[in-house]
């Protein structure tokens, strides 16, 4: 745990996604609120129909949406502090690759899993 799901609308630059989620995971695990680094878990996700707005023929808009989701129990104040690192490791490797074309929204959102949630490492 946790788990790390990104989705890019493709309209947004993304030149290594590898890397992209190899810099989310090490962001989160120097936070120090991670037991081992094995327990974090990235993936991307393509989004292939996208709609920003109401009237973006021409895909002028963009967004990539970070969703971190872990289990229960840590204070709104981490949850807090793991978005806004996550957010500013996303700017950070990805607004400089921006052509200008496209204006992008860069989300993250923290969601707690159900306590059912279970897990078995073979």
């Amino acid at each position: 745990m946790p788990h790390v799901i990104v989705q890019a609308t493709p309209n947004v630059i993304i030149k290594n996604r590898e890397s992209l989620l190899k810099k989310l995971n090490n962001t989160l695990w120097q936070t120090g609120h991670f037991g081992s680094p094995e327990a974090l878990k990235a993936r991307m996700l393509d989004v292939e129909n996208f709609l920003v707005g109401t009237e973006d023929d021409q895909q002028t808009e963009g967004f990539v949406y970070v969703q971190l989701r872990l289990m229960p129990g840590r204070s709104q104040q981490i949850r807090n502090e793991l978005s806004e690192k996550l957010l500013h490791c996303l700017q950070q490797e990805l607004l400089s690759l921006q052509s200008g074309r496209v204006k992008v929204q860069y989300c993250v959102e923290v969601i707690e899993l159900s306590e059912a949630y279970q897990k078995v490492r073979v």
